[in-house]
């Protein structure tokens, strides 16, 4: 698929998307090519993409993770501040879900025409190899 036709569906700026394909590329989740057959595809088949390893890519935050309420040096699991406990729990769910989820899940259970994401033809269309 072509990077400004996934622009385009997904409603993100080009250039913006470029950043993100290459950031994929670069982690051995994208193939891409140039040219009039050219395009971005899928190097990896959905269901072997975890939510997990995109978000990774993305996501710098620190780890430990800072207080939620803003007590650096006083909140810990030793000292935890008033939100600690269901704070550990709420991250413990969202990085068990990016764990558990696949590409090919969110394909799944997604209506795209409502979405505007690209439809399961256009996923199967990146999941192919570019020969």
């Amino acid at each position: 698929m072509l990077g400004k036709d996934l622009a385009e569906k997904a409603e993100i700026p080009p250039n913006y998307l470029a950043k993100i394909l290459l950031s994929l590329k670069n982690a051995g989740m994208l193939g891409t090519a140039r040219g009039s057959r050219g395009g971005y595809w899928l190097v990896r088949e959905p269901n072997s993409i975890h939510l997990i390893e995109i978000v990774q890519l993305f996501d710098q935050t620190a780890s430990p993770q800072p207080c939620i309420l803003g007590q650096k040096d006083q909140c810990s699991e030793d000292l935890p501040c008033s939100a600690h406990t269901r704070w550990q729990e709420i991250r413990k769910a969202y990085t068990e879900f990016l764990e558990a989820t696949t590409i090919a899940d969110l394909a799944a259970e997604t209506k795209p025409e409502v979405a505007g994401l690209p439809t399961d033809m256009d996923v199967a269309m990146l999941s192919k190899t570019n020969a």
